[in-house]
């Protein structure tokens, strides 16, 4: 499957259309969501899946009004998602207190504050699982946690090495069998409950197919982990009884991850949202649902407007992937020497010469949910064009780095 920008831009223009009718008195900058398209993503990852539960990456979604359209008012489990995987212990601890039971970190942590207060609560420490990769790791959660039991879960490295080269993400040092099993052993006399291990396949996940190079190295890499995945599972079973969790996966690679009979479930956050830098992937055909729209407020020049705001750059390597894409009107593109800015951002194009200050534009930002980093709420859109703000964690007053 092909995709182009011109044909997002085209099936989403209906979207847009009723997004702007539905948000017309709302002032801007803004953030939009379109609910009916965040609900076909969904099942769609589920239908991606093959039957493997999906959980739900929070660090993709930042708002935990739509955690609950996924996962139920419960935040657990709902019509083939199972669980959120966190990105912070204090934001594990805060979903749990509205009622999260099945939260698995995805990240190590050294927030000795927030381990205490997961240690001393038992309903806590039932439904978060740590994830670790060091005995350092071992030795800090310890220190923290005085003797009671904490739930833990080893990341293994998931990257593809060919020779010198290595490819995928700088995660964890834990690679082999021996390498995983060991650690698995020394937690275990430690006090610790190994429940599971996770696999981050970054080279198959985050990187878009559109050529048959990039795609060959997918294949590649997805056989190599498929292979050494099963038996580092099969090691640390081995070492310490069966597992809850074999988790993998990203939304760029559902159908592979979830093709392994090891894994168990599989994870996935922007898909829900799906930013610019899913546009290129041919597995699937991405479906934007979250849009903003900034002010135009002056005009430079016959072909240039500036809109207010806009610098939301987001992380990852420097480049133009990382950037807003305008969508909405057709044609608008960023200055090439200013960018996106932190206060205003300049447009150019033939549209430009139709707008007039107080006209909005559209942009997409390039990753899912650092986009809620930006906006206290969320203006989410029933078909009917009923508007509901939805609070992002930021509006709930809460940052969790």
């Amino acid at each position: 499957m092909t995709t182009s920008l011109a044909h997002h831009d085209s099936t989403a223009r209906p979207v847009l259309d009723r997004l702007d009718a539905a948000t017309a008195s709302e002032p801007g900058p803004l953030a939009v969501l379109d609910l009916d398209t965040l609900r076909a993503n969904a099942a769609e990852l589920v239908r991606r899946a093959g039957g493997t539960p999906v959980r739900v990456a929070s660090k993709s979604v930042r708002c935990r009004a739509v955690l609950a359209e996924v996962l139920g008012d419960g935040l657990t489990a709902n019509a083939g998602f199972r669980g959120i995987m966190s990105y912070a212990l204090p934001e594990a601890i805060w979903l749990a207190g509205h009622g999260a039971r099945d939260v698995l970190m995805g990240y190590p942590t050294a927030d000795t504050r927030a381990i205490e207060r997961l240690a001393s609560d038992d309903e806590l420490r039932s439904s978060i699982t740590l994830m670790i990769d060091s005995d350092e790791q071992l030795d800090l959660l310890r220190a923290a946690a005085g003797s009671q039991r904490l739930r833990v879960c080893i990341d293994v490295d998931a990257s593809l090495r060919i020779g010198p080269l290595h490819l995928g993400v700088r995660r964890s040092p834990i690679r082999t069998p021996e390498h995983a099993a060991g650690l698995a052993r020394r937690a275990a006399a430690r006090g610790f409950d190994v429940v599971g291990v996770m696999f981050y396949e970054a080279q198959i996940a985050g990187m878009p197919d559109r050529s048959a190079a990039i795609r060959a190295v997918k294949a590649l890499s997805a056989r190599e982990l498929a292979g050494r995945r099963s038996v580092v599972v099969d090691a640390v079973t081995s070492a310490v009884g069966p597992l809850e969790i074999v988790n993998g996966g990203g939304t760029g690679s559902l159908e592979l991850t979830s093709s392994d009979p090891v894994v168990n479930e599989v994870t996935a956050g922007s898909g829900l949202y799906t930013p610019t830098l899913f546009d290129d992937y041919r597995a699937f055909e991405p479906k934007p649902s979250l849009y903003f729209a900034l002010p135009v407020v002056r005009r430079p020049a016959r072909r240039i407007v500036t809109a207010f705001g806009g610098g939301y750059i987001a992380s990852g390597p420097p480049g133009t992937s990382r950037v807003p894409r305008p969508v909405r009107p057709a044609g608008l593109k960023l200055l090439r020497s200013e960018g996106a800015g932190e206060v205003q951002t300049p447009l150019t194009g033939a549209a430009a010469e139709s707008l007039r200050p107080g006209d909005r534009v559209w942009l997409r930002h390039a990753k899912a949910g650092e986009l809620c980093e930006r906006f206290t709420h969320v203006h989410a859109v029933e078909h009917d064009g009923t508007v509901a703000p939805l609070p992002t964690y930021r509006g709930e007053g809460r940052c969790f780095g």
